[in-house]
C-alpha cells in the first residue's frame, strides 16, 4: 500500500470540507484490459488521460499488470496512481508471464486497510475481490470491494454465494457504508445478481442513461460493469464515460457514479 504523508492527507481532508464535499465522492469502475487498447497497443498513459477527465475520488481497476522493471509504466497500478496523484492498493489474483495480474483501488482518501479475497472456482481462471477501507470523513469509513467475476455461469453462482454468505462482505469490522463494484461478467441476470440485490441497492443505468449496456466500448451490447451499494449512500448521478479517447484506451468504458452519505455513521 502506498501512502501520502499525514500532512498531505490532512490538507486533502481540509480541502474537501471547505468545498462542502466531505460526505460526497465520485467513484469509477474501469476494466483497463491490461492497458491494451482497441488498437492493440499497451499504453497506460491513455488510461491516465481518460481518468484525469473524470477527476474521481476513488477508482476500481480490473485487469491490471504489476511488473517490477526499470520502465515505470510496467507497474500499471503504481504508474496510474502516481500520475494521478493518488494512493493505491493492488490485489494479485495470479501471475501472467511473470507479472502480477489482478485488481487495484486508487484514491486520495486515506487508506486504513487492504485485504485480498480468493474467489477462484475449481478448474477455472483465478479470480479475486480486493477490499480497501477509506476514510471518507472523521466519522465514516467507506468499505470498497473491487471484483472481477468469472465468465462461466456456475462459476459466478459460486462466487456470488461466497461474496454474500462468507465473511467477505459481512466481517465484524465493517462498520461503515459498503460499495461492491467491478466487472461481473454477468450479461444476463443470475444468482450473483439476485443475491447482491437482496442486500444492496444497485446503479441502474437505464434510469440515468436510458440504457444499461456497457460493453464493448465502441458498440455496447452487454451489461457487465456494475455497482452495488448500501442504502446509507444516495446515488446522485451515474454515467458511462464514452469519449473518443475512452473508446480506444480499453475494450471497456469507465462507469462513473457520484454518491453522497445520507447520514454520518
Amino acid at each position: 500500500m502506498q501512502r501520502r504523508s499525514k500532512t498531505e492527507q490532512k490538507r486533502l481532508t481540509r480541502k474537501a470540507r471547505e468545498a462542502g464535499k466531505e460526505d460526497s465522492f465520485r467513484i469509477v469502475t474501469y476494466n483497463v484490459h491490461r492497458c491494451r487498447g482497441m488498437d492493440r497497443r499497451i499504453m497506460p498513459r491513455r488510461i491516465v488521460e481518460v481518468l484525469r477527465e473524470l477527476d474521481p475520488d476513488v477508482v476500481a481497476l480490473q485487469e491490471v499488470l504489476s511488473e517490477n522493471t526499470k520502465k515505470c509504466e510496467d507497474n500499471q497500478p503504481r504508474y496510474i496512481a502516481e500520475e494521478l496523484g493518488l494512493d493505491y492498493t493492488f490485489g494479485e489474483v495470479r501471475q501472467m508471464n511473470g507479472s502480477g495480474y489482478g485488481n487495484a483501488i486508487l484514491s486520495h482518501l486515506p487508506m486504513t486497510l487492504a485485504e485480498n479475497f480468493n474467489l477462484s472456482h475449481v478448474g477455472r481462471e483465478e479470480r479475486g475481490c480486493l477490499r480497501t477501507d477509506l476514510v471518507l470523513s472523521a466519522q465514516t469509513t467507506l468499505h470498497v470491494y473491487n471484483v472481477h467475476l468469472g465468465t462461466a455461469y456456475h462459476e459466478r453462482r459460486h462466487q456470488g454465494r461466497k461474496l454474500v454468505e462468507s465473511d467477505v462482505l459481512t466481517r465484524e469490522d465493517v462498520t461503515g457504508p459498503r460499495i461492491l463494484l467491478g466487472d461481473f461478467n454477468e450479461w444476463l441476470p443470475g444468482l450473483a445478481s439476485r443475491l447482491l440485490t437482496e442486500h444492496f441497492g444497485s446503479v441502474d443505468l437505464r434510469q440515468h442513461l436510458g440504457r444499461s449496456r456497457t460493453y464493448p466500448g465502441f458498440l455496447p451490447f452487454l451489461y457487465l460493469d456494475h455497482m452495488y451499494f448500501d442504502d446509507s449512500l444516495k446515488l446522485e448521478r451515474a454515467m458511462l464515460h464514452r469519449t473518443g479517447k475512452a473508446i480506444v484506451a480499453s475494450d471497456h468504458l469507465p462507469l462513473v457514479a457520484d454518491f453522497r452519505l445520507k447520514d454520518p455513521y
